[in-house]
C-alpha cells in the first residue's frame, strides 16, 4: 500500500495522480510479486490493473522490469473478492482468475493460506483488505510512505483497532519512499 504521510492511499475523488509515486515503488512491487502465488483484488482494482499491465505487455518500448511485472500480473492466479463482478469465459483473464463473494472470501483466503506455495499478495483494494485484516486473515501489512501530505482522500485503514508489530523499516534505494513492514499481532503475541 502506498500512502501519503497523512495516511491517504488516494486523493480526493479517488485521484491516484496526486500520490507520491516514485520509480522505486514499481521495483518494490515486482520484488513482492516474484514471491507470490496468488494476487488478491477487489473488483475495481482488478480490472484496472489487468488492463494497464496487459497494455504494457504489448508495448515493445516498455523496459524489462515493466515486462516482467506485466507477465506476472497476467499469469499469476488471481482471486477477486466481489459481489458484482463476473468473468466471462472469453475474457483474457478467465483462465487464471476466480471471483468469490465478500461472504465467501474469509473461507477462501483461509483455504489458500493453508495450501502450499507462495504468498497471497494484495495491492491497494483497501475496502477489500480492511475487512480481511479485521477478521484475522492478514499476516503482514507493508506500507510505503511517500513524501506528501494530501489533506484529504481515502484513508489506508478504516476498520477496528489492529495491533501491529514492526518487522522492518527502510528507505527504498534512490527514493524518498519509506517501506514499513508490519506483522499483524495476534491475541497470543
Amino acid at each position: 500500500m502506498l500512502t501519503s504521510l497523512d495516511g491517504y492511499y488516494e486523493g480526493p475523488g479517488h485521484d491516484l495522480a496526486v500520490m507520491p509515486m516514485e520509480d522505486a515503488f514499481n521495483t518494490h512491487n515486482l520484488d513482492l510479486m516474484r514471491q507470490a502465488s496468488t494476487l488478491v483484488y477487489g473488483s475495481t482494482w482488478f480490472r484496472g490493473n489487468w488492463e494497464h499491465w496487459s497494455a504494457v505487455a504489448a508495448d515493445s518500448s516498455a523496459g524489462d522490469r515493466e515486462h516482467e511485472t506485466a507477465q506476472l500480473v497476467t499469469s499469476l492466479d488471481s482471486l477477486v473478492i466481489s459481489d458484482s463482478l463476473t468473468i466471462a469465459s472469453d475474457e483474457p483473464w478467465s483462465s487464471t482468475t476466480r471471483v468469490v463473494s465478500r461472504d465467501q472470501a474469509p473461507e477462501e483466503i483461509s483455504r489458500l493460506k493453508e495450501g502450499e506455495g507462495g504468498d497471497l499478495l494484495m495491492f491497494g483494494s483497501s475496502t477489500t483488505w480492511n475487512p480481511l485484516l479485521a477478521q484475522g486473515l492478514v499476516d503482514e501489512v507493508i506500507v510505503l510512505v511517500g513524501a506528501a501530505l494530501l489533506g484529504d482522500g481515502s484513508k489506508v485503514y478504516a476498520g477496528p483497532r489492529a495491533q501491529l508489530r514492526l518487522l522492518d523499516a527502510q528507505v527504498l534505494a534512490d527514493s524518498e519512499l519509506v517501506a514499513l513492514r508490519y506483522a499483524v499481532a495476534t491475541a497470543d503475541g
